[in-house]
């Protein structure tokens, strides 16, 4: 749980006055559906209690000034309001000036500067959506200090153009899609072509989800995600030759099995192949936590690390340690990587009374095969980006 009282202290030193208001925007993981958002799929993210806090206020100028208690080394980075262009030395700094900048082209009205101070309890580079959760957070604070008649989905809409067009991030809308609509004990199915959604109760009872971080950093930039999405886009081509369809996303297992013959490169074929079986997954998940049918879903996590690792090739050593260790856990009802891969974490659903026998076996075997420690967090399902106003 955030200080606040060590926030607001570093507010004041920062920014020589002590005006602000208090704004959350959460993390997320993702239960199941990994790179099926950009095909055309559907996904199952929930928002959780770990995620970015911001203290804001208007000011007079036309200056933004933005502090990260994060990167403190850092300092203070400020730009004007007429200069919002993407420059490498502003490295974080780059998100809330996209959303700043994206907001001002699509008419709304932020007519003076901001005193923002951040401060995040996502571990950096772990894949949990730190930067989607900087973006989501920018743009309400920037609703609320300037009542802006912005509709949320418009804002998820802007903060995955940050990170498309401003970043230079081929990502899909998941990401703020579950920062921006996260409700408390529940997860979300939505459809990423019609973005139509679905609220489902995640009923746990006995069991808790248990957040693994490999703690290898990685920088989706810099990783092979774009590659895959454009083997992913090649593999369309292909099949829209015979097919009548706009995404993978709309093929059935048997539909691929029927045409996979189409896709000319070996590669491409197992690529899609994960598409395709990964939206299905995705599908009977929701039927089973519907039906309370917890094991039914732990088999299909299992199922769909199998393919991110075989036919997609985006788990390495790290994960796979961390994911095949689980499995063989005593209480571990399913185990998978979960965000984009490269490195970043791997979620578990292990019974409660397992917990601390599961973090200490974890950590052991990890530190023996990777030669460093991994870092596990108990996570809570809660609710979406918003302005924080009867206290933590």
């Amino acid at each position: 749980m955030m200080n606040i009282q060590r926030c607001a202290e570093e507010f004041k030193q920062q920014f020589t006055h002590s005006e602000y208001r208090l704004f959350f925007a959460p993390g997320r993981i993702n239960l199941i559906g990994e790179h099926t958002d950009y095909n055309g799929g559907h996904v199952f993210p929930c928002a959780i209690t770990f995620g970015t806090y911001a203290l804001a206020q208007k000011t007079s100028g036309n200056i933004i000034r933005v502090y990260s208690m994060n990167f403190p080394e850092k300092g203070i980075i400020e730009f004007p309001l007429t200069e919002l262009d993407y420059r490498t030395e502003d490295e974080w700094a780059n998100y809330p000036k996209g959303v700043i900048r994206y907001l001002i082209e699509e008419g709304y009205n932020i007519t003076t500067g901001m005193d923002i101070l951040f401060y995040g309890n996502i571990p950096n580079g772990a894949g949990l959506s730190s930067s989607a959760s900087i973006e989501i957070l920018t743009g309400v604070v920037a609703e609320s200090l300037f009542a802006l008649p912005i509709q949320r989905i418009d804002l998820i809409e802007i903060g995955k153009k940050v990170e498309n067009n401003f970043i230079g991030v081929n990502s899909g809308i998941m990401d703020q899609f579950a920062i921006g609509m996260g409700k408390k004990d529940h997860g979300i199915l939505l459809d990423c072509q019609t973005l139509t959604y679905d609220y489902a109760p995640i009923v746990l009872k006995d069991h808790n989800i248990i957040i693994m971080n490999t703690n290898k950093r990685r920088e989706l930039t810099d990783s092979g995600y774009n590659e895959r999405r454009e083997q992913c886009e090649k593999a369309l081509v292909a099949l829209q030759t015979k097919l009548p369809i706009t995404s993978l996303g709309d093929l059935t297992n048997e539909m691929f099995e029927e045409n996979k013959e189409l896709i000319p490169s070996p590669i491409w074929q197992k690529r899609a192949k994960h598409a395709v079986y990964e939206n299905s997954r995705t599908l009977q998940a929701l039927a089973a936590l519907q039906q309370g049918d917890l094991t039914k879903f732990g088999m299909l996590m299992n199922a769909s690390h199998i393919s991110l690792r075989d036919d997609y090739e985006v788990t390495g050593i790290e994960l796979d340690v961390l994911v095949e260790t689980a499995w063989h856990h005593p209480g571990v009802i399913g185990a998978r990587m979960t965000g984009a891969g490269f490195g970043g974490c791997a979620i578990a659903i292990v019974e409660k009374a397992q917990i601390d026998h599961f973090i200490e076996h974890i950590g052991t075997v990890y530190q023996n095969k990777i030669g460093y420690a991994t870092t596990c967090y108990i996570a809570s399902i809660g609710d979406g980006a918003r302005e924080i106003t009867g206290g933590l």
